[in-house]
């Protein structure tokens, strides 16, 4: 092993529940470990050696997770990238077989080439607040899924169902509960919380889920605003070809709780119920007129966050 090569040095991780598979490019150099905290203590001290330009992994959900922790820790440069970025990668170089070694190899080779931007990593808070969110979005839609099966079911199976949904009902409100005491905790989410609060239509859940998976709101220009939750319409044109504009990516998350936020705002907030009847009257789908109001209050939310400012009316229709 040759350890003067130093620069340009990039890593490749292939996560497995059990196992982590390390390649490091370009010295070749391919070893496993177990996805423990052991193993990946072991894993940095190899790595550690090389001084990496970038680390890669993809975001498997929650298996990566220990390990970009302990890079995050130990001051290295990790990046957890889309597993359909790597794959479309895969795909422009030809690469076909696939196992943990070849897997490792191509993400390192993505790294490489395409050296993606390294990964911010949020606070412990912000993280449990994100957590929290999920979650909750989680118990709601079993709640949902009960709430269906009790109008379809017969009364004889009400008893089995009736429990489940005050189960879940408690601890939708616990989780809420947790996410109020981890916004007071802080002055700045505080600080926060109360512009996102003052727009009609913003809630807690909404309020909270901006400030724990948008940190970057208020820092950006508004069309960055708009990309990073996808609310922003992609153009698909070529030649003659003129296709209709689509929003795509992004933050599906926090779309999801903005639209259901949306739908609340325009019953109780001025500005946005008069985009929306303007847009349904000039003949857009009711959806694509909400995904506009959307996209306005983002612009309006990140402009309140960056300057500072409470909602105003009068401002926001300008």
């Amino acid at each position: 092993m040759n350890s003067n090569i130093t620069q340009n040095i990039n890593v490749g991780v292939d996560t497995g529940k059990t196992q982590l598979d390390i390649h490091i490019r370009p010295i070749n150099l391919f070893f496993s470990v177990e996805n423990s905290q052991k193993g990946i203590k072991d894993a940095l001290k190899v790595i550690q050696k090389h001084s990496p330009e970038r680390i890669v992994i993809e975001a498997t959900g929650r298996l990566e997770m220990m390990f970009v922790l302990a890079c995050a820790e130990a001051n290295l440069p990790i990046v957890r990238a889309n597993p359909i970025h790597i794959k479309r990668f895969a795909g422009a170089i030809g690469r076909r077989a696939k196992n943990d070694r070849l897997d490792a190899e191509l993400i390192a080779h993505y790294a490489e080439a395409i050296k993606p931007t390294i990964t911010p990593i949020k606070s412990e808070n912000i993280r449990i607040m994100s957590d929290l969110v999920i979650r909750r979005n989680q118990l709601l839609s079993m709640q949902t899924m009960e709430k269906n099966r009790l109008s379809i079911l017969p009364k004889s199976l009400y008893s089995t169902i009736k429990p489940m949904l005050t189960t879940l009902k408690n601890q939708i409100s616990k989780i809420e509960e947790k996410l109020t005491s981890l916004i007071e905790s802080c002055p700045e989410y505080q600080a926060k919380n109360a512009i996102l609060q003052s727009v009609p239509g913003i809630g807690n859940i909404a309020a909270a889920s901006i400030i724990s998976n948008v940190p970057e709101l208020g820092y950006i220009n508004n069309k960055q605003a708009s990309s990073l939750i996808g609310v922003a319409p992609m153009t698909k044109e070529s030649g003659r070809y003129k296709g209709k504009r689509v929003i795509q990516g992004g933050r599906a998350q926090v779309r999801t709780v903005l639209y259901m936020a949306m739908m609340s705002a325009m019953q109780c907030n001025p500005t946005f119920k008069a985009t929306y009847t303007r847009l349904v009257n000039a003949g857009k789908p009711k959806k694509v007129a909400i995904i506009a109001c959307v996209r306005k209050m983002v612009v309006i939310l990140n402009s309140m966050l960056r300057d500072g400012s409470m909602w105003d009316e009068n401002s926001a229709k300008n």
